[in-house]
């Protein structure tokens, strides 16, 4: 899966499950969407969904940084390139 493939996937998820469209990339979705843990969990289970594989514990407390959309999207490629 490409970069792009993978942001392309991210927004779509965004704006299904969050109703957040065309977000700016590196903004604080704290902050500008008031996205939470609660949200962040959901989150986790969808990229699980699209990884086809459940996360371990240690990758998902390392998603507890995550903050903006580009680094969602970098997240998810390295975990992809991590199972091929």
């Amino acid at each position: 899966m490409t970069r792009d493939e993978i942001l392309a996937k991210i927004l779509t998820i965004f704006a299904t499950n969050f109703e957040i469209e065309n977000p700016d990339l590196d903004e604080n979705l704290g902050e500008a969407h008031e996205f939470d843990s609660i949200d962040a969990i959901e989150l986790i289970r969808e990229i699980e969904l699209l990884l086809g594989t459940t996360l371990t514990r240690q990758e998902k407390e390392s998603a507890m940084g995550i903050r903006t959309i580009n680094q969602i999207v970098d997240y998810v490629a390295d975990l992809a390139a991590a199972r091929v």
